[in-house]
Formats: structure tokens, C-alpha cells, sequence
């Protein structure tokens, strides 16, 4: 519900399983709009990997800032993991204090969504699908 971007439906449990696993380490690539101006050194744990869950801590996150605007007190970031703990993004931008605005899944793998309208959805191509399922 708070949470817009990229979904792939499946019945097909192998291929979930791919998609999901970590040790498959296939990336997913957030776009984030935090309350607050993120740091550089702020963005470097979220690089390193941070504590959630009062005990796990996270894989090494790409993280690039996108924008920040000072009026608006807001950041806008993107982040790549490739874990995909429940609410992990939003669970590791509390973990350097930082409150998550939107947040959208902009890409999963190698499946972009930018040409796709909010609710709308599409077929993934052959290719794509095959792409997924090669990654060892």
C-alpha cells in the first residue's frame, strides 16, 4: 500500500525462488524519498550495511543521491540490494534516522518499469524472463 513500482506475478514457485533468494543476489533498485537531508556519511552506511531487526545486518547497498532540496527539508535517493527483507529499505533508512516519504520499486533484475503508468501492468518478454532465470 506504500509502496508503488515493480511486481512480478508468478505461479511458477521455481522461478520465485530465483527471483527472491538472496544467494541469487538478483538486484532490486528503489527510488526514495526521505524526510530530511541525507549525508554523505549517512549514505555511506547504507552502503556498508546497517542493523535492522535489532540484530541482522544488512548486505552492501549501492546508493546514489538523486536530489535533495533544503526547503522542502527532503532527499531523494536510489538504492540497489539484492536481500529483499520485508520492508528492508524502509527498515534500513530508519536505521540512520531518516523517514521514508514514497517509496518505488523501479526495477527488479534487468525489468525496468519506467515506460509502465502507475496500475497499469504488462507481460514480461521472453527475454527477460529468460534473462532471470539463467542468473546462477
Amino acid at each position: 500500500m506504500y509502496t508503488s513500482g515493480a511486481l512480478i506475478l508468478t505461479d511458477d514457485g521455481d522461478f520465485v525462488y530465483k527471483i527472491t533468494h538472496p544467494k541469487h543476489e538478483i538486484t532490486k533498485t528503489y527510488t526514495v524519498t526521505l524526510k530530511g537531508i541525507i549525508t554523505k556519511e549517512e549514505v555511506s552506511q547504507l552502503e556498508k550495511g546497517v542493523i535492522i531487526d535489532e540484530n541482522y545486518k544488512t548486505r552492501k547497498a549501492k546508493v546514489k543521491i538523486l536530489k535533495t532540496d533544503e526547503e522542502k527539508n527532503q532527499s531523494r535517493i536510489s538504492i540497489t540490494i539484492h536481500e529483499g527483507k520485508n520492508r528492508q529499505v524502509r527498515k534500513m533508512c530508519e536505521a540512520i534516522n531518516k523517514k521514508v516519504l514514497a517509496l518505488h520499486r523501479s526495477k527488479i533484475g534487468n525489468i525496468e518499469i519506467k515506460d509502465v503508468e502507475i496500475g497499469k501492468w504488462r507481460y514480461l518478454t521472453q527475454k527477460e524472463v529468460d534473462e532471470l532465470k539463467d542468473i546462477k
